[in-house]
């Protein structure tokens, strides 16, 4: 009796198996990630846009890795984004790619390598700038700028995911 008994249950459970897994396949296949806003903060108080940021441009990727290295510890910065002169390049390249006298005249190695500091919200971005260039006397310029503007610009697909 004990073999009989085998012989029917030992496919029945190989069938619910197979339908449990089956349908554990089509529950995890129907069911949609949610898809939540762009964390967008509250304009600062000054009365500046709340991606805005600071730009530190250096002559060399080392320079610029240092940099940030530093301000990513500072309390002034809610993000710190690096643009390496590779980058820098090939975003060059991208845009004057009509203009192929002006992609000979130059080379990677003339291209700057970047900070973009998006500061936490209230930081007045222009005196944030000053600081910056004194704090960083080897860096080619300081400069402000629009992150929100600059995406709209170049990359429009990509709405929300610098400054979220």
């Amino acid at each position: 009796m004990g073999i009989r008994l085998w012989r029917w249950l030992a496919p029945v459970m190989v069938v619910a198996l197979g339908v449990g897994a089956g349908a554990a396949f089509l529950v995890a296949g129907a069911v949609r990630p949610v898809v939540l806003a762009a964390n967008r903060t509250l304009p600062p108080t000054t009365g500046h846009q709340s991606c805005m940021a600071v730009q530190v441009y250096f002559r060399d990727d080392d320079a610029m890795r240092s940099a940030a290295a530093v301000l990513r510890n500072d309390p002034k910065a809610r993000r710190v984004y690096l643009d390496t002169q590779a980058l820098t390049w090939m975003e060059f390249k991208k845009i004057y790619q009509q203009d192929p006298a002006k992609i000979a005249a130059t080379s990677e190695s003339a291209m700057p390598a970047t900070v973009a500091v998006l500061p936490v919200p209230g930081t007045d971005l222009n005196a944030y700038a000053a600081e910056l260039k004194q704090r960083f006397p080897d860096a080619q310029k300081t400069k402000t700028f629009d992150l929100e503007a600059a995406q709209e610009k170049y990359a429009p697909e990509a709405q929300g995911d610098v400054c979220a």
